[in-house]
């Protein structure tokens, strides 16, 4: 299991949206990965559902930041 930032955000991305963000630039994978990372601290429904499935808030994290980001 990847101990960076990015590495563990793409590890919790769906295989498709893995694929599209790891061809973008570092600059722009990092930035994801840090919005990744403040919607995991911030949001107090993951907390629960990462106390029964850490990969799964993970994944639902990261489907927020890319839901964002779309606009």
């Amino acid at each position: 299991m990847p101990t960076d930032p990015v590495g563990r955000f793409l590890t919790a991305l769906d295989p498709e949206h893995r694929d599209a963000v790891s061809g973008r630039p570092r600059a722009e994978q990092e930035q994801l990965a840090a919005a990744w990372e403040r919607e995991l601290e911030a949001d107090s429904e993951l907390d629960s559902l990462d106390e029964l499935s850490p990969p799964a808030a993970e994944a639902e994290a990261a489907r927020r930041v890319l839901e964002r980001e779309k606009g």
